[in-house]
């Protein structure tokens, strides 16, 4: 990867062996454009930069107009809804992406949000934190199995795979799952079914969204869909906040269509304290922690790294979007 040394803008921080990589080969600028005190370098920065490399920021077209040198950008993350995808094939910009290597932490995350809601360990967790645990507790606070409960998954990529894994092996679940076309898991055996949206989410005990956030998915999960579910059933959702209509998902917790509700992400981030998300009785929220082990997140940083480094090289990098495999 030798050639002329370029201008290169971090715009979210990197772990410092992966920084190191990049000024050993490259001029370095970081400046993380969310901290005021680092704006200013940030758009100082990006008239020069042939790449930037970061994740959880916009960059649109306007952005994108203020770079005029940009060859490629390398996202720290699978999901790339936060990019003008539009922009950047008109000026020829490479976009380069991090799936896989955080499937199963993400998984793990969903797995735990359909463990908790089902159990209410939250909710437990607080009734022993707060001191009011003072007796055994009654059948209003029991929770419900999730072992043997029909799972259905919306979306069957890489992470919905992964999760109808853990919960048909490890758990015994019937697994549904709703994708453009049925997909061959060799692992599951054929414990998974292919079936029309409307038809999972009429049968599942348990929904789960892992679709990206597309045009077409933006506020998939809506009043119709909701009232569609099978009454007493429990949504999960560990992909993007604003598949889900929240005004609708509360108005079915609150109408007694869903049982409880666990979600990772939100239609704003963070989530706005006066959301009634945040503190309704049914739902457990998580600060958007999918992937956020430290063993993931350094991965995500090294390969996001090698991406970048590839693409200023003139070379292919391991995963281009939407080329990959």
């Amino acid at each position: 990867m030798s050639g002329p040394r370029k201008q290169v803008l971090v715009f979210r921080e990197l772990p410092p062996d992966q920084l190191t990589r990049l000024q050993q080969v490259h001029d370095v600028t970081v400046a993380n454009p969310r901290v005021p005190p680092q704006k200013t370098a940030f758009e100082t920065a990006l008239p020069g930069a042939h790449g930037l490399i970061g994740s959880s920021y916009r960059v649109d077209a306007p952005l994108l107009a203020r770079a005029p040198r940009l060859e490629a950008i390398s996202s720290i993350s699978a999901g790339v809804d936060n990019y003008d995808l539009a922009a950047l094939r008109a000026r020829g910009i490479v976009l380069c992406h991090t799936p896989g290597v955080l499937t199963e932490t993400t998984a793990d995350t969903i797995f735990a949000l359909i463990m908790a809601s089902s159990r209410r360990l939250v909710e437990l967790a607080n009734l022993v934190r707060e001191g009011r645990w003072t007796d055994n507790i009654g059948e209003d606070l029991f929770g419900w199995d999730v072992h043997g409960k029909t799972l259905g998954i919306v979306g069957f990529g890489r992470i919905g795979q992964a999760v109808a894994q853990r919960g048909a092996l490890g758990f015994g679940m019937p697994v549904l799952y709703h994708s453009r076309r049925p997909v061959v898991v060799p692992e599951l055996g054929g414990r998974a079914k292919h079936v029309p949206l409307r038809t999972l989410l009429g049968q599942a005990d348990i929904v789960a969204v892992t679709l990206p956030l597309t045009d077409e998915t933006r506020g998939l999960m809506g009043e119709r869909e909701f009232a569609s579910m099978k009454p007493g059933a429990i949504f999960v959702n560990g992909a993007r906040g604003a598949i889900v209509q929240e005004e609708a998902l509360l108005h079915a917790l609150d109408r007694g269509t869903l049982r409880a509700a666990g979600l990772d992400v939100f239609a704003t981030e963070p989530l706005p304290a006066d959301s009634p998300l945040r503190i309704h009785p049914k739902v457990t929220c998580l600060p958007h922690i999918g992937s956020a082990t430290h063993e993931t997140r350094h991965a995500m940083a090294e390969l996001a790294t090698t991406n970048l480094l590839k693409a200023l090289a003139g070379e292919a990098p391991p995963c281009v979007y939407p080329n990959d495999a």
